[in-house]
């Protein structure tokens, strides 16, 4: 008597849910639906049981088998669905948004029987994001796009190649300058395409060596060399149903490359100390400041990977190329450091501005945002004037950039400028690189060639 009871209360529970459940066997054969999951389809209750869940053609289900699934739902290969926004096809056609949450069911001696799915409509999310990206879209016309802030002719082709970029599954890489935000490009990529809702993951490839970019790339297993104590995943096995972003590709050394290589043709990867291979869904986008083509004349680049993973070419134009955007970003740069400064400084004179826009900015908008900085250090008042703006650019001798350019020529002297400006820095490496007017990527770089540990630069 108690667990009729027990059941009819449960039976209302469900009934009455507001989200929408379906409960499927392990072959995907719709077992029992609640009275919200018709409403949400537009199927009754009879219309549904016996048949298979393909018949709501679930779009991230249709993905899964697309991508070598063996069983008809992510939910069957990972024991749980977690957050997931999707679509279904209702009985008079249309789609509608879900958010869908589901886990497996276990007999008592934990065999799987069949499995309980919550569908949320998530159609008025979907909606309103669909209304600020529309907004986006319209002012991006006047002031930029996702972030990258440009008006100029040459910064509204990048934007529609972004746009189409992101709504490919190809390869991109984005050649640009040190500086010119070639990073934005890759997130405005990633926001903007089929896997946004996945992973996007970085890796600055310039900044590791050779074994430690293989481990952080693919991962190792335990004992793969001395100080692997344990397995570790690595950066595409992270980044597997989204993005990978390889900064500074060019600097990858020729026996990681064969392994790239693999990636882009197979789809797969292989631990560092393991043989077994790793499926995964990764889409690469890359970036350099060089020359590839040049590069792959010299022998220090694969001909085959510069053709697999440029399929979408991307240029970003140097800020002395699209000079009309500076008074923009200009406006931009100091409404943002004037929230973190807590400084009423709101504008710039005509002088200082004519400046900025005759310089040739070699250090791009990295070295802009650097000069705006500089400026609101200097600046007592709502107003910055030429006398605020960095030396270098207002023609004064005996800039950081110059003396560094002066040491440029003798390595020990390089060296020795290098070491000067971090131990001013007391071991930052953002700001001694803005004291020798280079960017990061070039004094890790630098760090590397000369071999300075900068923990033993400080304490010396």
């Amino acid at each position: 008597m108690f667990e009729n009871e027990y059941s009819q209360y449960w039976k209302t529970v469900v009934q009455t849910m507001l989200d929408g459940l379906m409960v499927v066997d392990p072959d995907g054969i719709i077992l029992s639906v609640n009275n919200a999951f018709e409403t949400l389809t537009g199927y009754e209750e009879k219309e549904l049981i016996g048949k298979s869940c393909k018949i709501l053609q679930c779009n991230t289900c249709f993905r899964s088998m697309a991508l070598g699934g063996i069983k008809h739902c992510q939910l069957f290969s990972e024991g749980k669905v977690r957050h997931k926004r999707c679509t279904l096809k209702r009985k008079d056609g249309s789609q509608v948004h879900v958010l869908k949450n589901a886990a497996v069911l276990k007999d008592k001696d934990g065999v799987v029987v069949g499995g309980v799915e919550n569908f949320a409509d998530c159609t008025a999310l979907v909606d309103r994001d669909r209304v600020i990206t529309s907004l986006r879209r319209e002012l991006s016309i006047e002031e930029g796009f996702e972030g990258i802030i440009g008006k100029s002719l040459s910064m509204q082709q990048v934007f529609d190649l972004i746009r189409s970029a992101a709504d490919s599954e190809a390869p991109v890489t984005i050649y640009g300058e040190s500086g010119t935000g070639k990073e934005l490009v890759a997130t405005a990529i990633h926001r903007l395409g089929g896997r946004s809702e996945g992973p996007f993951v970085k890796v600055n490839c310039a900044a590791l060596n050779e074994s430690l970019l293989e481990s952080e790339l693919f991962g190792h297993v335990k004992g793969a060399f001395t100080g692997a104590d344990r397995n570790r995943k690595g950066r595409f096995e992270a980044a597997s149903g989204g993005d990978i972003f390889l900064d500074e590709i060019g600097d990858i050394p020729l026996s990681t490359q064969v392994k790239l290589l693999r990636v882009l043709q197979e789809k797969e990867i292989e631990k560092v100390g393991d043989q077994k291979p790793l499926s995964i869904d990764v889409r690469i986008i890359t970036a350099t400041n060089k020359d590839l083509k040049r590069l792959m004349e010299e022998g220090r680049f694969r001909e085959d990977l510069y053709y697999r993973v440029g399929v979408i070419p991307v240029y970003l134009p140097p800020l002395r190329e699209r000079r009309e955007d500076i008074p923009l970003l200009v406006d931009a740069f100091i409404s943002r450091i004037r929230l973190k400064s807590h400084k009423n400084i709101t504008i710039m004179d005509e002088e200082a501005l004519e400046r900025l826009v005759n310089y040739d900015w070699p250090g791009n908008i990295r070295e802009l945002i650097n000069a705006i900085e500089y400026a609101f250090v200097l600046c007592p008042g709502v107003e910055i004037l030429q006398n605020h703006l960095p030396p270098n650019i207002i023609g004064r001798n005996r800039t950081p950039s110059a003396r560094w350019h002066k040491k440029v020529g003798a390595g020990t002297a390089e060296k020795e400028a290098i070491l000067e400006a971090l131990k001013k820095t007391n071991g930052n490496k953002t700001e001694a690189a803005g004291i020798l007017g280079i960017s990061r990527v070039t004094l890790w770089k630098r760090l590397k060639e000369y071999d300075i540990q900068v923990n033993r630069t400080i304490q010396s």
